[in-house]
C-alpha cells in the first residue's frame, strides 16, 4: 500500500510562489513505477486536475489555467514529486492533493477516478 503526504501549502500574496511536495512511503512497487498527479479542490467546486508527471519523469502535462506558471518535477531518490507554483492568483486558492497510479502514463490524467492512491491534501490560500 502506498501512502502519500503533501506539504508546502500556506498563505501567499498574489504574484507569490510556493513549492508543494508529495512524498511517498509504504510497500508496493518502487516509486518510479508510478504516474503522479496533482489535483485541487476549491470550496463548492469539483476536484480538478492541475498537473501530471509520468513514471519516468519524461512526460508532463498541465491544466490550461496553470500552464506557464506551474512546474511539476520528481526526485525518485527521495520518493517525492514537486509542484512549483509561481505567479499565484487568488483563483489558485484550494486544497491541493497528490495522487498516484502504478502505470507509466495516464492519457486521461485529469480524471481523478483513475488514481488508486491519494494524499490528505494541503491548503493553498492566495490572498492579500
Amino acid at each position: 500500500q502506498l501512502q502519500l503526504v503533501e506539504s508546502g501549502g500556506g498563505l501567499v500574496q498574489p504574484g507569490g510562489s510556493l513549492r508543494l511536495s508529495c512524498t511517498a512511503s509504504g510497500s508496493g512497487f518502487p516509486f518510479d513505477y508510478y504516474t503522479i498527479g496533482w489535483f485541487r479542490q476549491a470550496p463548492g467546486k469539483e476536484r480538478e486536475g492541475v498537473s501530471c508527471i509520468s513514471s519516468s519523469g519524461g512526460r508532463t502535462n498541465y491544466a490550461d489555467s496553470v500552464k506557464g506558471r506551474f512546474t511539476i518535477s520528481r526526485d525518485d531518490a527521495k520518493n517525492t514529486v514537486y509542484l512549483q507554483m509561481n505567479s499565484l492568483k487568488p483563483e489558485d486558492t484550494a486544497v491541493y492533493y497528490c495522487a498516484a497510479e502504478d502505470t507509466a502514463w495516464l492519457e486521461g490524467w485529469g480524471n481523478s477516478r483513475l488514481y488508486d492512491y491519494w494524499g490528505q491534501g494541503t491548503q493553498v490560500t492566495v490572498s492579500s
